[in-house]
């Protein structure tokens, strides 16, 4: 599994078009091969409004990389929502975890 990740930074004023124009976007992603899930996450902090994290899973890399980027569905995507960013997002890719954590049970402590 990859772990596709994004910090969009949102103009100011218009958040609300962003997330209606995701909300459109969102079944282009969905239907593609490799594609696992997507997390659209708002920044809480202060000043953070206009910022948003963007997660999806892939099964491989080239599911982003050549599959959704080389589709029909990827130039509408681009249509929808590029224009919202300023500056535009850095995108990441990262690979299965290399350590993990939960919460410490009262007894293990």
């Amino acid at each position: 599994m990859i772990l596709e990740s994004a910090l969009l930074n949102v103009r100011p004023g218009e958040e609300e078009a962003f997330l209606a124009a995701f909300t459109e976007a969102r079944p282009l992603i969905a239907v593609q091969r490799g594609f696992r899930s997507l997390e659209l996450r708002r920044c809480l902090d202060e000043g953070g409004t206009s910022r948003f994290l963007l997660q999806v899973e892939w099964e491989t890399l080239a599911d982003h990389t050549e599959g959704f980027r080389g589709s029909a569905e990827y130039l509408r995507w681009r249509e929808l929502l590029h224009h919202f960013y300023e500056p535009f997002p850095v995108v990441e890719h990262y690979g299965e975890p290399v350590l993990t954590a939960g919460p410490v049970e009262p007894s293990d402590r």
